[in-house]
């Protein structure tokens, strides 16, 4: 299936809410997680798991945005 490319020719703004809407949402829901997790391993672990998942969680920020720019080029 041949798809058209919208970036040639389609407006700046338009491109720009098009692109950027669904990696903000994920960014918010990817934060909510790693707040409500926060809460979770702070009361069950500790500060060594809080200190754990801050390392991480700007690992899951990369590989969100990666995935992202990835499904858009349908690769």
């Amino acid at each position: 299936m041949e798809q058209e490319n919208i970036l040639g020719y389609e407006k700046i703004g338009k491109l720009i809410r098009k692109f950027s809407i669904p990696c903000i949402i994920s960014l918010l829901v990817n934060s909510f997680y790693n707040i409500v997790d926060q809460i979770f391993i702070g009361q069950g672990v500790g500060y060594l798991g809080n200190g754990a998942t801050n390392i991480v969680f700007p690992l899951t920020i990369v590989c969100t945005a990666i995935c992202s720019m990835l499904r858009r080029w349908r690769i």
